[in-house]
């Protein structure tokens, strides 16, 4: 059965960030996750590949036409989610808009921050993955290989990364509206990802009053510290210090909420209804939705965020359209590609053929030699037979069948028998 291209999934457009939490998956998951996949499916499911972002998670696969129908149900059962209630936020794309979706991704066209550049690390770490789990096969090597030429053909040949507003600024502006100036304001950081080190970069030009980072791993701690002469602090301090703070950025791959309602509500005590800004850049989500609901805190989830980076994404539309006249010939590329591979088969067994009837006729013809038939004779029998077997096939198909397959088969023989002057 013939194998297509999937990509299932939901991201920030398509789903809330109380349903893409549910079926986010950190790194260390990805490779179980891809292993329960081709054991559900079996023989159906040839390749895979899982991309989870805090802004989308999404499956790719090399597999027959029929699983398309059963993904979404695997998603949702692997995930412990009902299915109805993921059913609305998940989209499915096959062959060349499968193709397309995943150019589209990598060239940060499909992304909360238009142009955004972090996706195609991602992406790389989630093909890394795939392979490492054994589960990248040609089909998706090649996707991939081509969808990082096309991302990188779209960032050096058009505009649409251009004055990005990254997620990280939109966090500093937010703060800004609560408390203006930064300078006085004291900072923490949970967590020493890459999201956390762009966070602080933007907001250490700010010249704020202090920052600390605080994270599972001190030592990683320290070293992201040192490169914005900050402090750290272990997470077990959170529930003793979390009032010193004024903004509060947070991102870690922990499955469960770091701060909860009842610990920012004795930081708000404490600080006696000066405000705090909360932002949480997780998925899952590190600090408690409830948390919104306290006067003087303000929570800003990565939703949050992109409602204010897309304000500024007006004077990069134009680009949008080269970009996409970009992919769309990448795609048709990438689609001939395919079906060429898919001839192979084909072209193999109509050489085999060719090449047993070209065996079986010399051997006859050298047995005629052999018992001192004339070479002329031989040589015209050989040729007559050679003839009639290359045009048998084609002559029974018009004599033999359908009106519509005549026609078809009588406009390809130009094309399959060229005359003596095509040939030259």
């Amino acid at each position: 059965m013939a194998v297509n291209v999937l990509a299932l999934g939901l991201n920030h457009v398509s789903a809330p960030v109380s349903v893409r939490e549910r079926v986010s998956l950190p790194v260390d998951l990805v490779q179980p996750a891809l292993t329960a996949l081709r054991s559900e499916f079996g023989g159906a499911i040839q390749e895979a590949a899982i991309l989870s972002t805090c802004n989308r998670t999404e499956l790719y696969c090399a597999a027959e036409p029929q699983v398309a129908e059963q993904l979404p149900a695997w998603l949702a059962e692997y995930n412990q989610i009902e299915a109805g209630l993921l059913k609305p936020h998940v989209y499915l794309h096959g062959r060349d808009d499968a193709v397309r979706h995943a150019f589209r991704v990598a060239s940060g066209l499909d992304s909360m921050v238009l142009g955004e550049t972090q996706i195609l690390g991602q992406l790389k770490e989630a093909v890394r993955a795939a392979d490492q789990a054994g589960s990248l096969g040609t089909l998706l090597h090649q996707l991939f290989q081509r969808t990082f030429s096309v991302a990188k053909e779209v960032r050096s040949t058009t505009a649409i990364g251009a004055q990005s507003v990254s997620l990280a600024a939109a966090a500093v502006r937010l703060s800004e509206r609560v408390f203006g100036d930064l300078r006085d304001a004291k900072l923490l950081f949970i967590g020493a990802g890459e999201m956390i080190e762009l966070c602080a970069t933007h907001f250490a030009a700010q010249q704020p009053a202090a920052i600390v980072v605080a994270n599972r791993t001190i030592e990683r701690a320290e070293q992201l510290a040192g490169q914005f002469s900050a402090s750290t602090m272990r997470l077990g301090d959170l529930p003793d210090r979390l009032a010193e703070f004024d903004v509060v950025v947070s991102c870690t791959a922990s499955a469960l909420p770091i701060l909860g309602l009842g610990m920012v509500e004795r930081a708000v005590r404490q600080r006696r209804r000066k405000p705090i800004v909360m932002v949480d850049l997780a998925v899952p989500r590190d600090i408690e939705p409830e948390v919104a609901r306290l006067d003087d805190v303000y929570l800003y989830s990565v939703d949050d965020l992109g409602v204010v980076v897309q304000t500024g994404a007006d004077s990069r539309r134009t680009a949008v359209v080269q970009a996409e006249a970009i992919i769309d010939t990448r795609v048709s590329n990438f689609m001939h590609w395919m079906q060429a591979r898919a001839n192979v088969p084909v072209i193999r067994d109509l050489q085999a053929t060719a090449q047993a009837v070209q065996a079986q006729e010399l051997e006859r013809a050298t047995r005629l030699l052999a018992k001192g038939e004339s070479p002329e004779v031989v040589m015209e029998q050989l040729a007559r037979a050679l003839t009639q077997k290359y045009l048998h096939g084609t002559l029974t198909a018009l004599n033999q069948g359908e009106q519509r397959e005549r026609e078809q088969l009588l406009a390809l023989i130009p094309r399959i028998f060229p005359s003596g002057n095509e040939r030259r």
